[in-house]
């Protein structure tokens, strides 16, 4: 708890609702957990150091040295040595750890556990992005509209002096909210761009493992006990080998090959498992969010059945009165203040608003 406690702001609601649940998953629970694991990632106290390696005729080196030294060199894993058999008199101890011979053996380089909790930061910043767009769009102006009827308990004079001036707002700006609606939905696409490319990124930062690491370990755990290994032991490997040169007696330089051990990668391998659950989620979820977008600028009877199951105590003559005067991006508005304005006072806020159409429209039609 004191490791994340400075994580609580991110959990704070705010009075004023602009968006929608699925867009709060990107920019408020996403982010958070992704900050989470950057912050678990570099937490030795619970992990111990995040690489131990050992080798003969280390005596004289400096603590610590030979696993600085394969840290910031990165290690190696043998990939011809993957799938052999593993165990006491077997042919390895452990995937990808074998016999080296330098110049001859193939090998892959892990160098990417340096860059995790960096890469996690970077992503958690990349989720908000979409959030700090629309509020740059919003600038604030639903808040303002709310003139304080979001709380039930208002005097008589302040409820009828505010209610009044969002009636005029919303008659005189009929048909002016396009930007406003063009800015969320443009950041709805950002979302789901986001986690998408999110997806590819960590495709490539993991060498071309991600994209199937869900599927394999779904199909990893339907394997025999005795015969299955890890899909992602190519990935995060707990043990793997390093090299380290040092000048000898004669001045020749000699060559140590270090075992090493990597505790870190039993945290990161849970947290690329819970992010390709989670992306893969995320990104359905907003693709679904996008259809129901679509739905909703096309079908004007779906705006009035989402705003009516919202304000079920409003008049629903009235408020189909009001929507059916309202392009989109009004009635995007008119939601919008449906969530946040208490439901007493949207309900009048619909009938006074229908009622100065209708005189508008008697207005125009005896004096065009």
């Amino acid at each position: 708890m004191d490791l994340f406690s400075n994580l609580k702001s991110f959990l704070k609601t705010s009075s004023t609702t602009t968006d929608n649940t699925i867009f709060r998953l990107h920019y408020k629970f996403t982010s958070l957990v992704l900050v989470a694991f950057s912050i678990l990632v570099t937490a030795r106290q619970y992990i111990g150091d995040p690489i131990d390696c050992m080798a003969d005729k280390v005596h004289s080196m400096p603590d610590g040295m030979l696993d600085t030294y394969c840290w910031v060199h990165a290690t190696f894993s043998l990939p011809d040595s993957w799938n052999k058999t593993i165990g006491a008199g077997k042919e390895v101890s452990y995937p990808g750890v074998d016999k080296y011979v330098e110049g001859k053996t193939r090998v892959v380089y892990h160098a990417y556990y340096q860059w995790v909790c960096f890469v996690l930061f970077l992503q958690a910043m990349m989720f908000y992005v979409p959030r700090y767009f629309w509020r740059s769009v919003e600038g604030g102006r639903i808040k303002n509209l709310i003139c304080g009827l979001n709380s039930p308990i208002l005097s008589i004079e302040t409820k009828l002096a505010n209610k009044k001036l969002l009636v005029d707002y919303l008659a005189a700006n009929l048909g002016n909210h396009g930007m406003l609606f063009a800015g969320y939905a443009f950041a709805e696409i950002l979302n789901f761009v986001n986690v998408v490319g999110q997806m590819f990124l960590l495709d490539k930062f993991l060498g071309g493992e991600f994209s199937r690491y869900g599927v394999e370990v779904l199909q990893f755990t339907e394997w025999d006990g005795a015969l299955r290994f890890d899909p992602m032991i190519k990935v995060f490997p707990r043990m793997t080998k390093c090299v380290y040169y040092k000048g000898g007696s004669s001045g020749d330089i000699e060559s140590l090959t270090a075992l090493c051990i990597l505790p870190i990668n039993v945290i990161n391998e849970k947290v690329f498992i819970f992010l390709w659950f989670w992306f893969v989620s995320l990104s359905v979820l907003t693709a679904l969010s996008l259809i129901y977008r679509q739905v909703l600028v096309f079908l004007p009877a779906a705006r009035f059945v989402v705003t009516g199951s919202r304000a079920r105590i409003a008049d629903p003559v009235k408020l189909r009165q009001v929507l059916d005067r309202c392009a989109v991006s009004d009635w995007f508005v008119i939601n919008v203040l449906c969530k946040n304005l208490d439901s007493i006072h949207f309900r009048d806020l619909i009938e006074d608003l229908a009622k100065r159409l209708e005189e508008r429209t008697i207005k125009e039609f005896y004096d065009p």
